[in-house]
């Protein structure tokens, strides 16, 4: 893990406004929905932010955790190494990262890779695993394991589709809907620009006479 010196001025107060987003209680949720979802054979980390990061660090659990939200065979990482280097670790969390999005987890809710690794915003590895607790809790498909009041389900948008002649109906309902123009003329309309002309009320032109020279 990369050890990074204190921070100053801006860069350190940026830095607490992250960590205040932080949320130990949804650690512990999470926690527990790794352990069901990946199996009995992972060990609980230690309560803590920095326990967390370091549970997850090495990519591993992050495969298992997507793989597990598959049917066997058909997993998106098809070789999780056991792997010491640091390019190795990096590489799965980015197998993971990718792997997410494919799954449906939106771009904006992915964190970066460094946001782990060197523990620059862990919130954001909290967005990240809740977006995919959700995604596969709304799938309902069969491979979710754990309790479903751990994450909240998504709304479905049903598409609907229409046909050629329904497309037709509609825009002939549409046209009918506005009116039609036809007979209507510009008589008595002054056109945009041109200056009003005003008459006193006694004006002989006001009542219909016109002086001859």
């Amino acid at each position: 893990m990369a050890n990074r010196g204190p921070s100053y001025g801006l860069s350190r107060e940026v830095q607490e406004k992250i960590e205040q987003k932080y949320d130990p209680e949804l650690e512990t949720r999470l926690v527990e929905w790794i352990l069901v979802q990946c199996g009995d054979d992972l060990e609980r980390p230690e309560p803590g932010k920095q326990n967390f990061q370091k549970w997850l660090t090495s990519g591993t659990i992050l495969c298992r955790l997507i793989n597990s939200l598959y049917p066997r065979g058909e997993e998106p990482i098809k070789k999780i190494t056991e792997s010491k280097m640091v390019f190795k670790q990096m590489e799965k969390i980015s197998q993971f990262l990718q792997a997410a999005e494919e799954y449906g987890v939106t771009r904006g809710d992915i964190f970066q890779t460094v946001d782990l690794w060197e523990g620059k915003d862990m919130a954001a590895v909290q967005r990240t695993l809740m977006a995919l607790g959700s995604e596969a809790l709304t799938k309902d498909d069969g491979h979710y394991r754990g309790d479903k009041d751990w994450f909240h389900r998504k709304a479905k948008v049903h598409k609907r589709e229409f046909s050629e002649d329904q497309l037709r109906q509609g825009r002939s309902l549409i046209g009918l809907q506005m009116g039609s123009n036809r007979g209507a003329s510009q008589s008595g309309m002054v056109g945009y620009g041109t200056p009003r002309q005003i008459m006193r009320h006694d004006s002989p032109r006001h009542n219909g006479h016109q002086n001859n020279p």
